[in-house]
């Protein structure tokens, strides 16, 4: 790690209520030097997934810090609450398959405690908001230095909760995929590997794998490869294949939500 101690915070806490504060709070009294990075905090309520999403496709970019995230809807039941060690940093949040996906950009597991000495978490922990109690004193006192296997009792990382694997099937003529996420722009991300565009052709098609009409988009490396209010198909920032509308919200022109599947084919 370098020198001054980083930590990053991922969250569906939103702006509007002091939770966010409270768990910068806590890092500033146990590691007053430590700097925080902000990566969001308005992941859609409960939304896992795209938690997992965001802070997978952020980490590689941040410095070699703690990594504190929580989307937790489990919350004070029998859920564990977990930190990682990683090549590239250490995380720390529950273990709901928030995780595995952002240790796996950081190089893969390579330790995992269970956060259970009480020595490490707040005097008195609230059965709903383990993020100032539980994990913003696990993260804080990890970048400081303090031993990872000091936390808790180790964990087995095949053992970790995942998210189950998105759908995603290839043919001759195209793949169908799952919609991993839409980003603030209305861009709608598939779980799809850049390499699936590599045979399709400069003109594609692009709808639900059903009777509904597919519509015509172009393949493209950036917006204004379309038209104006065209679609285009795209390999985004995270070498995963993408649909945006050139000067729109795909999102809305799909009518499609993550979860949904969608086909594209030339």
């Amino acid at each position: 790690m370098s020198v001054t101690p980083w930590i990053s915070l991922t969250t569906d806490y939103g702006l509007t209520d002091g939770f966010v504060a409270a768990c910068h709070g806590v890092i500033a009294r146990i590691a007053p030097a430590a700097r925080v990075i902000d990566v969001t905090h308005l992941v859609p309520p409960m939304d896992v997934r795209r938690g997992a999403a965001v802070l997978a496709q952020t980490v590689p970019y941040l410095p070699a810090v703690v990594h504190m995230a929580v989307v937790d809807p489990g919350v004070g039941t029998a859920r564990r609450g977990v930190a990682l060690a990683t090549p590239g940093g250490l995380l720390v949040g529950p273990d709901n398959g928030l995780l595995p996906d952002a240790a796996a950009a950081l190089g893969g597991v390579t330790a995992a405690v269970e956060l259970t000495d009480p020595r490490w978490l707040a005097d008195r922990v609230s059965g709903t908001f383990h993020g100032r109690d539980v994990f913003a004193p696990v993260a804080a006192r990890l970048a400081l230095g303090a031993p990872l296997g000091e936390a808790g009792p180790p964990v087995d990382p095949a053992g970790l909760v995942r998210l189950p694997s998105p759908t995603l099937t290839s043919d001759a003529h195209g793949f169908t995929a799952e919609v991993s996420t839409v980003d603030h722009f209305g861009n709608v991300q598939l779980a799809a590997p850049a390499h699936l565009l590599d045979p399709l052709p400069a003109a594609l098609r692009v709808g639900p794998p059903d009777s509904t009409p597919a519509r015509p988009a172009v393949r493209g490396r950036t917006f204004g490869d379309a038209p104006d209010d065209g679609l285009v198909v795209y390999v985004d920032s995270a070498d995963l294949v993408a649909v945006a509308v050139n000067g729109g919200r795909a999102v809305d022109v799909l009518r499609v939500a993550p979860g949904d599947l969608l086909r594209v084919s030339g």
